[in-house]
């Protein structure tokens, strides 16, 4: 996919590494001529303007982007991108970097933003996992142990899609801790069925995360026919009783059972207007808006 990341200091130039690592293509756009450093990232494009004009972003061919990256260190200018690139331009997807957490409740569709987030890491797993279905996408790294936070979205050639979650049988140690759809979260229910398009939240050890990943879309790896997994999703047949005859067994998909809310909603903030600012992209974070 394409990226374009707004905000060429330490950041975003660790946000454009990760990325070229996986295989995207990324331009990278600041105000600052200090800021233009092509040695440092020389697989990325690079574009000596501001990230607040629309002329600018017309020059970097913004409408052609898969996703947007504000990375400054001034939250008002990450706002003013996220609205020109989500409303001028159409990118499907904008991720805005938090500087001051007095302003987090700023970051949201209101200004144009999908995904705010306030480490480089955080943002790279994000970015992919908002634009991709069946990938495996790492999401955090605990450090006192061997365990991976990491996340799908099902597609719909999975073979989990209508099973009952009771009836799947993880790889390894895999636990299942959450699964969000239609943007709420919910505890795994063993009587509950998977979907097309959940969010699944494992936590995994790092040697089952391809396991796991050909599991839950076999479809997704080359040379791997879907049939090699599917009958570890399929559902397992009753047990038959003494004396009785065949047990008739549905083979069809199990029809979705509702799972369990965990939250109804987070508590909403009342929104002030906010400035808009065409300021330099810099390093240090800047005040409240507010302020």
């Amino acid at each position: 996919m394409r990226v374009t990341i707004a905000g060429a200091g330490n950041v975003g130039r660790s946000i454009a590494r990760e990325l070229i690592a996986n295989g995207h293509s990324v331009l990278l756009i600041d105000r600052a001529p200090t800021a233009i450093k092509p040695a440092s990232v020389p697989e990325a494009e690079w574009l000596l303007a501001d990230a607040c004009e629309l002329d600018s972003l017309a020059e970097a061919r913004l409408d052609t982007s898969d996703v947007s990256i504000a990375a400054t260190g001034d939250d008002k200018v990450n706002l003013v991108h996220s609205l020109l690139a989500k409303t001028e331009f159409g990118v499907p997807r904008t991720v805005g970097r938090v500087n001051h957490p007095g302003n987090e409740w700023l970051f949201d569709d209101m200004w144009g933003v999908d995904v705010a987030v306030s480490t480089p890491r955080l943002m790279c797993a994000l970015v992919e996992e908002a634009v991709t279905v069946g990938d495996l996408v790492r999401l955090m790294t605990f450090q006192k142990g061997r365990t991976n936070l990491v996340e799908m979205t099902l597609p719909e050639s999975s073979p989990t899609v209508g099973r009952r979650i009771g009836e799947i049988n993880w790889p390894g140690e895999t636990v299942l801790t959450a699964v969000i759809r239609d943007g709420r979260g919910m505890a795994p229910d063993r009587d509950g069925a998977l979907e097309v398009g959940d969010e699944l939240l494992f936590l995994i050890d790092p040697d089952h995360e391809t396991e796991l990943s050909r599991f839950l879309s076999p479809r997704a790896h080359v040379g791997v026919p879907p049939q090699e997994f599917d009958m570890r999703a399929a559902p397992t047949p009753a047990p038959a009783r003494p004396g009785a005859g065949p047990v008739n067994v549905p083979t069809g998909p199990v029809a979705p059972a509702p799972l369990k809310v965990l939250d109804e909603g987070a508590p909403q903030k009342a929104e002030t207007p906010v400035p808009a600012s065409h300021a330099a992209e810099g390093e240090e974070p800047d005040l409240p808006l507010d302020e």
